[in-house]
Order: structure tokens, then C-alpha cells, then sequence
């Protein structure tokens, strides 16, 4: 605990406290919840004294923030909770303790002076001052005790003679604590995103409402059919001579709106009018012109694959042929003579053959790339160009590397899982431990009740189970810091095989467009 920095207490403006160098843990199920506060209660200071054989020598605060949000609606409900354990006060006088123990325990009973004199001040209502910032306990506490809150307290009681006075003092402390009253309120908030939703589903309800009224399906575009008619309105409207006229195009805005669009465009260019049915036909001829582009270069996107494949097969049939005359000329003995002739022909009579079986056992052996690229493409890849990537990954230095970190992050994947059972156990022993030291005081508590006159005394064996419980808590500790070294070296070894598979697709666009370049000249 020495080696740990100290937790100091920051506060806002809205005077909100915030703990520096106290880490924030999210936990996405009970699992992990409850493995985070076992891993908490293992930091606790426990020593032996006069009055208890394992007292705890600090105070503990597991604080649990929740936030919650029924399906379908926008408001999201927040709350934190503290679970507090408050050391066992002793009174120095008759303990008789000294040392460590001693400062320890003016420690643990300032600590407590100031809660009760928060405690009290709450209860007064007349209190103007509420004094919180006494001890940093107090602080942290500030929102249980006088906040918006509701605060439940469990006192534990020793029921031995010699420590009935401090039973007492634990009574009245809770019977202070108990005239505390707060009214509580839900912390409810709204979620904007869901807000914006709700509101669009609201707008749409309040369309398919009017269209119930009027009788009449609105779209947010006016169909062609439309647009002509409105278009012979105007027309009309334009050549009619007689003052009186009007042009009623309904209680539609789409409509108004479009109409005097139309005008406007007939005021500023003349000529326009009345080509509406020419410029249709102009853009439905510059659409078939970009469609019939699109797939000229199509076919020239093709055509450079098939010229790109047959160079690649040129040049693996000139690398088969190669090995197969060295492999001819360096070849001695009579049974290498006589084998020669029949395999060199029949290489060469099917040189694809014998490339296309050693590419397929690299490929099997090589990480899958072809989703990966297609996203990175922006689209499917065409198969010649899957067949070119294999054959470029197959050769390329780094694909080796990719392999190395694959089965690196297989072995590290195997012993995290092995040290996630190994954590398992540890902590299902020191549960087993922990329920063995409580049966045995509850054995020996019915003991003295049944002779009290007989004095509890000095267990050993509940002591053994003690040091057995703190040799597990340090070989817990052991092993969840190798088990977060591992999760670290993971994330980097998955972080660096995407930067190695990202640099080989980006290689690969790189030779494709200089091949594809040489073709086209």
C-alpha cells in the first residue's frame, strides 16, 4: 500500500468531488463486478489486536456508479451507490496497544469523530454548516449522507461482557445515523439521441394522420405525372388573358412552392419554356453515355486483369521449367538417369499443373486477406484480381511475419485462458477458507455461550487458515498482474498484425496499378 500514490480529493464548481489517482473500473456484468470488489477487499490493511484476531486497521468504500434505460424510452435513470465498511473502533485505555497499532487506531477513531460530528450536524435542522471537509471520508461521503440520497446503516455488536460498552457506543452511533432524513428523487435525464428519434416517429404519425383526413398520399418528392400537370397549369394560368383567373394547385406547399420555382425560372430564361420533353431527352441520352463509359471501363479493368494473370503464369511456368533443367543437370546416379526423362516430360507437358498444386498448399497455410481487402476496395474483388493477391501475398516478405504473429497470439490467447482458471481457483479457495473461519467462530462462539465462564482463547487453527488465506491473496495478486500484462501484449500483437495486413494490401494497389500501367501502353 506504501508504494501506491496517494488519493487527494479535487472539487468542481458544482461542487462535485472527484479522486485523484483512484481508478474508475467499468464492468460489463455481475462476474466482474463482484472480481473487482474481491480484488479491492485484498488491499486492505488486517492486523491482529488485543480485542480482535483479525482486525481490519481501514476503512473500505466499494462505490458502484449504474445507469439505466427502459427499451423505447429517452429518459436514462442514474445512481451510485457506496458500500461502506467502517473499521472496528477500540478504546486505547483498555486495549492497551502500542506502536504502529496505536497510531492506527487515533487514526481510525479521528476518523469516526468526524463522521459522527457530520452525523449530528444533519440532524440538526437549524445547521447552517455541514462540516464534510473534516476528513476526507466525510467528503467522499458527502452525497450518501446529506445528499440526494437514501442511507441504510448495519451496526455489528459483540455480545461479550468486557466489550458491552463498546456495543453501546455502536447503538447510539446508529441511533444518530437513523434521525438523518432525506427525500430521495430519481435522477432522470434525456437522452437527446433517443429525443431526436421520437420526435421523427411523432412527425411521421402526425403525416399518416393527415393523409387520413385529406385522403391523399404525400411523398417527400412530387411524382413526374405531378410535375407535368403542375406544368400545364402554369401554362394555362401564363396565356389566360382574363384578370379573374387564378391558379389553384390545392393546399399542398410542395406544390405552391414548385409553382412559383417554375415562374421564376420562365421570367429569368424565356427561351426555356416549353422544353421540358427536349431536355428530358437530353439527360436520358448524357445518362446512357456515362452508363456505356462505366462499362468501357469495365472491360478495360478486365482486360488488364487477364493481361496481368498471363504474365504472372509466364513467368511461374519460366520458374518450373528452371527448376526442373537444374534439378536434370545436377542429378547423378543411374536411377536419377533413368527417372529424369518421364518427369521432366511430364512437367513439361503440365508446368500449370505442378504450380497450381504448390500455390495450393501456400494458400492453406496463408492468412485469409480477401474479405479484408474487398472492404478496404470499397467493393467485391473481381477473381482475377483474388487469384493476382494470393499469388502477391504468397511471395511478399511480410506474409511470414503475419504467420510468426498469428500463432504468437494463438500461445498467448492459451495462457490467458489458463490463467483466467488458475485466477478462478485462487479465489474459489479463499472463499472456501473464508467459510471455514466463519463456521469455526460460529462453533466457538456456541461454545462460550454454552461456558461463560470459560475465555475465548488463542486459536491456531483459525490462524493457520488466516495465513493460508494471505499466501492465496498474494499469489491472486501474482497472477491478475501476469493476466493484465497478457491482455496488453495481445491488443499490440492484434494491433501490429493490422498494420502488417493493412501495409500488404496497400503493396498489393501499389504493383496492381503499375502492372495494370504497363498494359495500357
Amino acid at each position: 500500500m506504501e508504494d501506491l500514490p496517494k488519493v487527494t480529493i479535487m472539487e468542481d464548481s458544482d461542487q462535485n468531488i472527484h479522486l485523484k489517482n483512484l481508478s474508475l473500473q467499468q464492468a460489463t456484468n455481475e462476474e466482474e463486478a463482484l472480481n473487482l470488489l474481491f480484488l479491492g477487499d485484498t488491499n486492505r490493511m488486517i492486523a491482529e489486536t488485543p480485542m480482535n484476531q483479525a482486525s481490519s486497521r481501514s476503512h473500505c468504500i466499494f462505490t458502484i456508479h449504474i445507469s439505466s434505460k427502459e427499451p423505447g424510452s429517452a429518459i436514462i435513470r442514474r445512481s451510485k451507490l457506496h458500500l461502506v465498511d467502517l473499521a472496528g473502533s477500540e478504546r486505547v485505555a483498555k486495549t492497551g496497544i502500542g506502536g504502529h497499532l496505536l497510531t492506527e487506531a487515533k487514526y481510525i477513531n479521528l476518523s469516526l469523530h468526524y463522521l459522527e460530528q457530520v452525523i449530528i450536524a444533519l440532524a440538526e435542522k437549524n445547521r447552517s454548516h455541514i462540516p464534510y471537509r473534516n476528513s476526507m471520508m466525510t467528503s467522499v461521503l458527502r452525497d450518501s449522507l446529506g445528499g440526494n440520497c437514501m442511507t441504510t446503516m448495519i451496526a455489528t455488536l459483540a455480545m461479550d461482557k468486557r466489550n458491552i460498552d463498546e456495543s453501546i457506543s455502536t447503538c447510539r452511533f446508529a441511533q444518530r445515523v437513523a434521525l438523518i432524513k432525506n427525500e430521495a428523487v430519481l435522477n432522470e435525464e434525456i437522452d437527446p439521441r433517443l429525443m431526436i428519434v421520437q420526435l421523427k416517429k411523432e412527425i411521421q404519425d402526425l403525416k399518416d394522420e393527415l393523409v387520413l383526413v385529406t385522403g391523399k398520399q404525400r411523398t417527400s418528392e412530387l411524382s413526374q405525372e405531378e410535375l407535368l400537370q403542375l406544368d400545364e397549369l402554369i401554362e394555362t394560368f401564363l396565356k389566360d388573358n382574363d384578370p379573374d383567373s387564378s391558379l389553384d394547385v390545392g393546399a399542398d406547399m410542395r406544390k405552391i412552392k414548385y409553382c412559383f420555382v417554375h415562374m421564376k425560372q420562365i421570367i429569368n430564361h424565356p427561351m426555356t419554356s416549353g422544353k421540358n420533353l427536349l431536355s428530358q431527352d437530353i439527360s436520358e441520352e448524357k445518362n446512357s453515355n456515362e452508363e456505356l463509359e462505366k462499362l468501357k471501363g469495365v472491360l478495360q479493368q478486365r482486360d488488364n486483369e487477364i493481361n496481368i494473370l498471363v504474365a504472372m503464369l509466364k513467368k511461374e511456368k519460366k520458374k518450373a521449367r528452371d527448376a526442373l533443367s537444374q534439378l536434370n543437370a545436377t542429378s547423378t546416379g543411374s536411377t536419377v538417369l533413368e527417372q529424369s526423362p518421364s518427369m521432366s516430360l511430364e512437367e513439361s507437358q503440365s508446368p500449370s499443373r505442378c504450380f497450381s498444386l504448390k500455390e495450393e498448399k501456400v494458400f492453406s497455410s496463408s492468412v485469409p486477406r480477401l474479405p479484408f481487402l474487398s472492404r478496404a476496395t470499397g467493393g467485391k474483388m473481381s477473381l482475377g484480381r483474388q487469384e493476382a493477391f494470393e499469388v502477391f501475398k504468397r511471395d511478399h516478405a511480410d506474409s511470414i511475419t503475419i504467420e510468426d504473429n498469428k500463432q504468437l497470439l494463438k500461445q498467448r490467447f492459451d495462457e490467458a485462458k489458463c490463467l483466467g482458471e488458475k485466477l478462478n481457483e485462487v479465489r474459489n479457495k479463499i472463499n472456501h477458507l473464508k467459510g471455514k473461519i466463519i463456521q469455526r467462530q460460529i462453533q466457538r462462539a456456541a461454545l462460550a455461550v454454552s461456558n461463560p465462564s470459560e475465555e475465548l482463547t488463542f486459536d491456531p487453527a483459525e490462524e493457520n487458515l488466516r495465513m493460508q488465506i494471505e499466501e492465496e491473496k498474494k499469489s491472486y495478486k501474482i497472477v491478475y498482474s501476469r493476466f493484465k500484462g497478457l491482455k496488453v501484449e495481445i491488443e499490440h500483437l492484434q494491433l501490429l498484425m493490422e498494420k502488417v495486413k493493412m501495409k500488404l494490401q496497400k503493396d498489393f494497389e501499389v504493383w496492381w496499378s503499375e502492372e495494370a500501367k504497363k498494359f495500357q501502353v
